[in-house]
């Protein structure tokens, strides 16, 4: 199946060079363009892609505004945000605007295709080095999230989801987790799943602050 791709950055040089690398993909295609948040809104609800990949420094409209425009209804695309290491501040917010991963503009062009393919799929996307960055704007934040309640201790999973919880918080996706347990996507997903209700948590991104609740990761660079 064809992944229809929207691109959204003021820079039409960066534009330009996703559009080219994902013409040569075979298995992704781009089907609009926007230069601002604005724009980006209206592809979107024109085109209807599966995934856009949206930039969050934008005259006008930001890419957190956006994308929480972007991915309300059932048919909403799967939102990965193009970001620098000086958007720091920017990445709790764009998750919690709905966003489903992270693209860091100087990842390799293999690594940005495969990116895109992680969240539409279904993924999210939580690069080890953004993965950092969240956890400790939830310890800036405390108050941003709700405390873990008596339900969301380490004693009510097995010691296999306990592997699973510190790779997701480790910002491993599904895949990656399989290949480094040794087991099928689809028990990683299974996993995932299980933990998600067993830890009453709202998504993947929640997991990652529990993971570090629990001590099973850390801030430490």
């Amino acid at each position: 199946m064809t992944v229809r791709v929207v691109l959204v950055d003021d820079q039409p040089l960066i534009r330009s060079a996703l559009r080219v690398l994902i013409a040569d993909s075979g298995d992704l295609v781009v089907v609009g363009e926007a230069g601002t948040g604005d724009e980006a809104v209206t592809v979107v609800a024109r085109m209807r892609p599966d995934v856009v990949v949206m930039d969050i420094r934008m005259p006008g409209m930001d890419g957190i505004e956006a994308t929480r425009r972007v991915v309300v209804g059932p048919d909403a695309p799967r939102v990965l945000i193009l970001t620098t290491f000086d958007d720091d501040e920017y990445v709790y917010g764009a998750l919690r605007a709905g966003a489903s991963g992270f693209l860091v503009k100087d990842m390799a062009l293999d690594e940005i295709l495969g990116a895109i393919r992680v969240v539409a799929g279904g993924e999210a996307l939580l690069a080890p080095r953004v993965t950092q960055l969240l956890i400790e704007e939830f310890v800036r934040r405390p108050a941003t999230v709700a405390p873990a309640g008596p339900t969301r201790t380490a004693d009510v999973i097995t010691e296999r989801e306990r592997e699973v919880l510190t790779l997701i918080g480790q910002g491993r996706s599904n895949t990656e987790i399989a290949g480094e347990l040794w087991i099928s996507v689809a028990t990683a997903k299974a996993h995932v799943g299980r933990l998600l209700t067993k830890l009453d948590a709202r998504d993947r991104v929640h997991l990652v602050i529990l993971a570090y609740e629990m001590g099973l990761v850390s801030t430490s660079r």
